[in-house]
């Protein structure tokens, strides 16, 4: 792979080559990504998704929307430092190319930005909802109606392929979506392949999968753009800054969802404080940190010495794998190279019992499962007796209130597929108040 293809400014309908000694300095078209992602709908919706506490009332607490902009902070530091040195070794591509440093943390910021995008509401366990209505509930009526692939697509639906269609898809005229800068989507294809072969390998890029079967050509197109390296079974090399997206991820919600057990007194601050400085000790400046008096203000000292210490990091692992990224070589993220990896994950061993296994967030992911399921069961036989011709009173209103659009000429696979895709743009607030209104209460 070149970095001459892999920063690609082209865009979807574009018929011709968009250079970068071209572009109006004033407002980059990297930068163009990153204020279409934040102006949609479909951003400002994760809001009011959940990150780790579903329907959480602590204002303290983290949302979708707000991690993703932290992710997004992150990604451009990681971009810009890694983008900077890359320069001093291929310094064609800003002598010749015009590239600076600020392109690469501009596509790293906005992949990042969007990373989440395509998450349903309550969070994995939304996933899990939805892929478990047509795994083993009453969506598994319709397997035979499509092929192994599309099947799979709905028993494994994915928010990171959820996500690129959400970016991509034409919809109410507007052709391609956001229409991003191939070189963004690519930094945010974090599984380039389909959902099928299901884990062919134990290489980190195909552990999910990032598009669903009806956005294969334009998946194919994007990645033969890049000139991202194409394996067997229809599978692609990742976009090497797609581990640089991943890592900002990995260093996000490692110190930040344990940030947020802190706050909400699930984690205790002997406990935090005792686990961060495991992380920061050769970096912490002992004569600033006992002038702190607040507990708030030590916590944040050694959070944000613990992002700094692992951006740096990060950032010097890529270019030290930089040979095998662009030979698709690389099979782990960034962070699983990390010195501070014991560290991490005693962290996250944490995390998982003191905040991701607590009392309360299981009983509202087990709500949240249950009130999607719920949705589904009612608007997936009303869409499909609509795409029949043959709705029922009750499936006529579902239709109206809900503005699903349903062309009689569609399959069944882009019947089921839009109605997953209609709950999974719901926020966690919209799926309560809507299972709230099938269950017959009037709110």
């Amino acid at each position: 792979m070149t970095w001459e293809q892999l920063m690609s400014l082209k865009r979807q309908g574009d018929q011709h080559k968009r250079l970068r000694s071209e572009q109006d300095e004033t407002r980059l078209g990297f930068e163009v990504d990153y204020d279409r992602i934040i102006f949609s709908s479909h951003f400002r919706s994760l809001q009011d998704k959940t990150q780790v506490i579903p329907l959480s009332k602590n204002s303290f607490v983290h949302t979708r929307l707000t991690h993703s902009l932290e992710v997004s902070v992150v990604g451009r530091s990681l971009g810009r430092s890694v983008g900077r040195a890359l320069l001093q070794r291929h310094p064609h591509l800003s002598s010749i190319h015009g590239y600076q440093p600020n392109d690469f943390g501009a596509v790293v910021a906005a992949a990042a930005l969007a990373h989440d995008i395509g998450n349903p509401p309550f969070g994995h366990s939304g996933e899990k909802a939805i892929g478990d209505f047509f795994k083993s509930g009453p969506g598994k009526q319709y397997a035979q109606e499509m092929s192994p692939q599309q099947y799979q697509d709905l028993c494994d639906f994915e928010g990171n392929a959820n996500g690129f269609k959400m970016l991509t898809q034409t919809r109410d005229g507007v052709d391609g979506g956001l229409r991003l800068s191939y070189a963004t989507l690519g930094a945010f294809m974090k599984y380039p392949k389909g959902s099928l072969p299901k884990k062919p390998t134990s290489h980190c890029a195909d552990k999910k999968y990032g598009y669903f079967t009806g956005d294969q050509s334009f998946f194919e197109e994007v990645a033969s753009e890049l000139g991202l390296l194409k394996l067997d079974s229809g599978r692609f090399a990742r976009h090497p800054l797609a581990y640089l997206v991943e890592a900002a991820d990995d260093i996000c919600y490692t110190i930040i969802d344990f940030e947020d057990g802190i706050n909400l007194g699930w984690i205790t601050e002997d406990v935090a404080l005792e686990f961060l400085l495991r992380l920061v000790k050769d970096s912490i400046q002992t004569e600033k940190y006992s002038k702190l008096s607040k507990s708030s203000d030590r916590l944040a000292y050694l959070r944000s010495l613990a992002i700094g210490r692992l951006v740096e990091e990060a950032s010097t692992l890529f270019l030290t794998h930089e040979e095998a990224l662009m030979a698709g070589q690389m099979s782990q993220s960034l962070m699983a190279h990390s010195q501070f990896k014991a560290q991490i994950n005693d962290i996250l061993k944490v995390s998982k019992e003191r905040i991701y296994e607590h009392a309360e967030v299981l009983r509202k992911e087990l709500a949240g499962h249950r009130m999607l399921t719920d949705i589904l069961a009612a608007y997936v036989p009303a869409a499909l007796n609509t795409k029949n011709q043959s709705p029922r009173f009750f499936d006529q209103l579902l239709i109206q209130e809900s503005g699903l659009e349903i062309d009689v000429q569609s399959t069944v696979y882009e019947v089921l597929l839009e109605v997953s895709y209609f709950v999974s743009r719901l926020t966690d607030s919209n799926a309560l108040a809507l299972s709230s209104r099938l269950s017959g209460k009037v709110v």
